[in-house]
């Protein structure tokens, strides 16, 4: 081999060399930049989910949308301005007796097992009419949906009845369907529509299924709400009449058995 064709040889491996190391650069830079675009791409998707989440937290919610809402759907049956005056009994009983619940109430749930019967019985002979008020103060102690949502329920059975009204209302907080406070059982359509299938005018009511599941009387739930709120009531149970609390004898507190509240309930209806 001459020496002419060894330098040829050599010249030209030093060419395929550097062409080769030009196409390596340039394919180390587009992978460079790919990677940079790649990152600024995540890093403009992490900004926009960040911004996104803002936007979602900024936003109302159902329950918030619903106590803003300036056109409120109220039950059938009910009086007032938003329909937040709810009245069952007959019309000539003279006095009223004023009822705060709320629907997750654990002690709510002792007074209906205990006395709400009586109650009941003494509606239906006239001996005085019922003012329901109904709260959702444990949904926020709580951080739940219960509270709101049994009372937009309890609005669908009104729409209903008074009479299935007061039944669903008995059942709800029976010693068979009323769930632990903390547990938000309330918080589902079905559980509560569960619950209404224990009575009778209720069960398998398709109008009132559909007005608990598309939340027809939420909005009307959170207008009582704000009622209960602007009372002054402090705690539930609570029973007023003529504007005085009615307490078991010797206490602070609603009575608890149907002996206790027919002695006070006696005493007041006197007064």
């Amino acid at each position: 081999m001459s020496k002419r064709n060894t330098q040829a040889n050599k010249a030209a491996a030093r060419e395929r060399l550097r062409a080769e190391r030009e196409r390596q650069a340039k394919k180390d830079k587009s992978r460079k930049q790919l990677v940079v675009a790649g990152s600024v791409v995540a890093a403009l998707a992490v900004i926009g989910g960040i911004s996104y989440g803002v936007m979602q937290l900024n936003k109302p919610g159902a329950w918030e949308a619903a106590a803003d809402a300036k056109n409120v759907t109220a039950p059938k049956n009910t009086s007032g301005k938003d329909g937040t005056t709810v009245v069952v009994g007959k019309p000539s009983a003279k006095k009223t007796l004023e009822l705060y619940e709320d629907s997750r109430c654990p002690v709510c749930a002792t007074f209906e097992q205990g006395v709400g019967e009586t109650v009941s019985k003494d509606v239906e002979a006239g001996k005085y009419k019922v003012q329901y008020v109904g709260a959702t103060f444990i949904d926020n102690t709580d951080n739940g949906e219960g509270s709101k949502n049994a009372l937009s329920a309890l609005g669908a059975a009104l729409d209903v009845s008074p009479e299935a009204f007061m039944e669903y209302k008995a059942a709800l907080y029976s010693a068979k369907f009323h769930p632990e406070e903390s547990d938000d059982k309330f918080a589902k359509d079905s559980y509560l529509i569960e619950v209404a299938d224990s009575v009778d005018a209720l069960k398998g009511n398709k109008d009132f299924q559909k007005n608990v599941e598309d939340g027809t009387y939420d909005a009307w739930a959170m207008k009582m709400s704000k009622t209960f709120d602007s009372s002054g009531v402090e705690g539930t149970p609570t029973l007023k009449m003529d504007d005085k609390k009615i307490t078991a004898e010797g206490s602070q507190n609603a009575p608890m058995t149907a002996d206790e509240f027919t002695k006070a309930i006696d005493k007041a209806l006197k007064a």
